[in-house]
């Protein structure tokens, strides 16, 4: 054998080597997971309404919802649908978000990932050679503005109950070189706040939690439901969830709930397989939601859980 046919034979088998789990993490990308993202605790002292008429909190939640939204990675619970279904249940967002409540209204909502946590710093400083001034106004002969926001975020498997991860994020933008201070607070507009360092650095902020989710998301297993299993069969995951048609599932019952009796963890259940089922058609309800045949199995009902083959 050549020495030349020797080396493309290590280039093949090197390019097949690598090409398996790169294929294979391609595959577990395509199902986006779900998404809620619920409203920021406001603890920063941060008491003015944004543009929108929101707090801090619930602003920044919005700005982080329009991110993943943008990211075409994930199913994200937009706002409005967040607080519809909640208001059909009769189930509202009172107080501070706890892990239990997040998991408690992650599994309502349908979705994998349950994201909450507090905003602890929002706002300005001054500089100069006297020192630092904090406060509303404006002052004369300033070096530097700085502008630091600072967010505790937290992440919840809705299936378990359990904080996956927690992190703080803490974001700081400088302006030098200003001479008068220029107004703080009660941004008019959008382009006003995104033009201001304290509306860059709270992108940072937002950017750098995006990259959290990433990280805590993948590791993640997705599911599906079953809507309706008599008859035609339907989840409710669709083309929207990146399901495409001939997609494979194996449906699954869930038995008696596992509660470690320390902690009070939900640790999943017993299950049993009911069956495999095929997508037929991945556009139902605008790509929501999904048609099925059965493959092997009967008997599906309402809350069977369908994964990926």
């Amino acid at each position: 054998m050549s020495k030349r046919t020797i080396v493309w034979f290590l280039v093949l088998f090197c390019g097949l080597q690598y090409s398996m789990p790169i294929s294979a993490l391609a595959d577990n990308k395509k199902l986006k997971r779900r998404i809620a993202v619920l409203d920021f605790e406001n603890k920063s002292g941060y008491t003015h309404r944004w543009w929108s008429g929101g707090t801090v909190g619930e602003g920044m939640a919005d700005m982080l919802t329009t991110a993943l939204v943008q990211t075409g990675d994930y199913r994200v619970l937009e706002r409005q649908e967040i607080q519809s279904i909640l208001a059909e249940q009769n189930m509202g967002l009172s107080g501070a978000v706890t892990p239990e409540s997040a998991a408690e209204i992650g599994k309502l909502l349908g979705v994998e990932l349950a994201v909450f946590g507090s905003v602890s710093e929002f706002g300005h400083s001054q500089s100069n050679i006297g020192g630092t001034i904090k406060k509303e106004g404006f002052g004369l002969g300033l070096k530097s503005q700085s502008a630091t926001v600072a967010v505790d975020v937290r992440f919840v498997d809705t299936s378990t109950g359990e904080i996956v991860s927690a992190e703080t994020v803490r974001k700081s933008e400088t302006k030098r070189g200003i001479s008068v201070q220029t107004r703080e607070f009660g941004f008019d507009n959008r382009k006003q706040f995104d033009d201001s360092i304290v509306g860059k650095a709270t992108r940072q902020a937002v950017d750098e939690i995006v990259e959290l989710v990433d990280a805590t998301a993948i590791s993640l297993p997705w599911q599906a439901k079953i809507i309706k299993g008599d008859g035609p069969i339907y989840i409710n995951a669709g083309a929207e969830d990146g399901i495409e048609n001939g997609d494979v599932f194996v449906v699954y019952r869930a038995g008696e709930a596992l509660i470690d009796p320390d902690t009070g963890l939900n640790l999943g259940s017993a299950e049993s397989k009911v069956g495999v089922i095929k997508v037929t058609n991945n556009n139902i309800g605008n790509g929501k939601a999904s048609q099925c045949e059965a493959v092997s199995g009967s008997d599906f009902a309402r809350n069977d859980m369908a994964r990926p083959q």
